[in-house]
């Protein structure tokens, strides 16, 4: 499959967000960039609305640095904020509505959030009490001085949407205009909070400039074209949205279907209404399509290309619904989402097995236990150099832990690189589980099971799912004469972690029942078995 030559367009010349939006406005302004529910934005339409969110900010005293948080389900506020606030130089932090009080209070502090942006209902979670929550558990938050409500009424002490923007009114478009001058491709554009192998989450903040230019190369493995319509139900806090799907679309010109949260029914009525003819999803999600009762009864022709991680034959899954150019990728946050995808031109037999050949402006390292780079063919631990974050928000210690003297940041995960430079992954190094597509690093979760005054002992891993890949499961050892049930623990979790973190199996044993080396140490490789002995697996 090759792009349309008449459809092909150059690479942007811009280096920041705010010119990248200028850029692209100057070329088609009426071309749509957004659809969400009932709101259809132009290319200039939505620059506009950019415009007076930013003047807003302005007002509301928001300067180049400070950081700007946004707590929403995917509604077109996300992204006009987003844009607005890396307008003026300032740093949007992305956040995570499935998260309890107390991952909350510990972002918002972590990122010295000064100005929030919520909803107040997403699903069945209450954001503006989740908010008083948090702010509850963390001295009252002082850094945090407003909290924006965007959408119903607003309760006391919330400020109303409309009102904030009001104020924006009043603030010249050039004081924004030059504001955004000043911003810089080495300047932080958005902070984003992922999981790590310790208990609390590492902040990754992205430059302007790696946004466009790894999203740039991601769009051209794709063939994205301005005609394209992106289908985007992932959640727009974690980075495959609100970096690799948003900056891809938008460096190409192209169009994005937004949905409010992902149901499979209302998937497929969007991406046949919408015509969308790009994919970007989890495999668990990719299954929900497949499986609905409806689908067959859906238009999919439209759908061409995309992005995904699974086996093989969760791939090809992806494809048989019609994403023939679907295109396996691997990556993480602090690569700006990907470092290396398959080219979508190339055979599906190809592109179901390899995560393709490295981005332009990345190099990637197979690392023996020492640190060597092995030959090609041999197995190690992938290393990566080139569109990388400067690393981890005032974390010093962890970001010295994963980059080497020459500048590759090692990722924790095992993979090979064959003699043609194509990247083969094999699993990983970390204990970090993925689950549904999301990364879970069992140390959080141990943390919280520990609290537990019944729980001596507490070890996380995963375990085979045929809907999630991977589900997390834990083996306790309770105190001498303590009491304890799997559901017990489970609502435990459920008050103090977000509902993807709960374990799916909780196993109790005897601490003479762990897996140790001769030496005594855990072998957190063997805690499966666990299961798969006791035939829950």
């Amino acid at each position: 499959m090759s792009k349309p030559a008449a459809e092909a367009q150059p690479k942007p010349d811009a280096r920041t967000i705010p010119a990248l939006l200028a850029e692209m406005v100057a070329r088609a302004p009426d071309h749509p960039l957004l659809v969400g529910g009932d709101l259809r934005l132009s290319y200039g339409e939505f620059a506009a609305a950019v415009s007076l969110a930013a003047r807003a900010l302005h007002a509301h005293g928001v300067v180049a640095g400070d950081r700007v948080g946004i707590l929403m389900g995917n509604r077109p506020e996300w992204l006009v904020i987003d844009f607005a606030v890396m307008s003026l130089g300032a740093i949007a932090v992305g956040l995570n509505t499935w998260a309890t009080p107390h991952e909350l209070v510990y972002q918002l502090d972590h990122a010295g959030v000064g100005l929030l942006f919520v909803e107040p209902q997403f699903r069945s979670t209450d954001l503006v009490a989740l908010v008083a929550q948090a702010r509850a558990l963390g001295s009252g938050l002082p850094r945090l001085r407003a909290v924006v409500c965007v959408g119903e009424e607003p309760p006391p002490a919330v400020l109303a949407y409309g009102d904030f923007l009001a104020r924006g009114a009043a603030v010249a478009a050039a004081v924004v205009a030059a504001a955004s001058a000043r911003v810089t491709p080495r300047q932080v554009a958005c902070l984003l909070y992922t999981s790590g192998s310790t208990a609390l989450p590492k902040g990754v903040p992205l430059l302007h400039g790696g946004l466009i230019d790894n999203m740039w190369e991601i769009g051209e493995r794709q063939q994205l074209v301005p005609a394209d319509r992106l289908w985007l139900a992932v959640s727009l806090f974690w980075s495959l949205a609100c970096v690799n799907a948003l900056f891809a679309v938008v460096t190409h010109g192209a169009t994005i279907i937004l949905q409010a949260h992902f149901e499979a029914g209302e998937a497929l009525r969007l991406i046949e209404a919408e015509r969308c003819s790009v994919f970007y999803g989890t495999p668990n999600m990719a299954l929900a399509l497949w499986e609905h009762p409806a689908r067959n009864a859906h238009d999919l022709s439209t759908l061409r290309t995309g992005v995904t991680i699974g086996t093989p034959a969760q791939i090809e899954r992806v494809a048989a619904l019609g994403v023939r150019a679907i295109c396996n990728v691997y990556g993480l946050t602090e690569a700006y989402g990907n470092s290396s995808v398959s080219d979508a031109r190339e055979p599906l037999a190809r592109r179901v097995l390899t995560v393709g050949r490295p981005l332009a402006g990345v190099e990637i390292h197979i690392l023996s236990p020492a640190g060597e780079p092995l030959p090609a063919g041999e197995v190690g631990e992938i290393a990566l150099r080139g569109n990388l974050t400067p690393g981890y928000w005032h974390d010093a210690v962890r970001t010295a832990e994963v980059f080497t003297q020459t500048g590759f940041f090692r990722t924790g995960d095992l993979g090979l690189l064959d003699d043609e430079g194509y990247l083969y992954y094999r699993g990983r190094l970390k204990e970090m589980v993925k689950t549904g597509g999301i990364n879970v690093a069992p140390a959080e979760v141990e943390e919280i099971l520990a609290a537990h005054p019944a729980v001596e002992l507490a070890f996380v891993t995963g375990i085979p799912d045929p809907r999630l890949d991977e589900a997390l499961a834990a083996v306790i050892v309770l105190r001498t004469g303590a009491a304890a049930t799997a559901e017990e623990l489970g609502l435990h979790c459920r008050a103090r972690l977000a509902a993807y973190k709960t374990p799916r199996q909780i196993r109790f044993v005897q601490a003479a029942d762990l897996p140790l080396t001769t030496t005594g140490k855990l072998q957190r490789n063997r805690l499966s078995s666990l299961f798969l002995a006791a035939g829950e697996v």
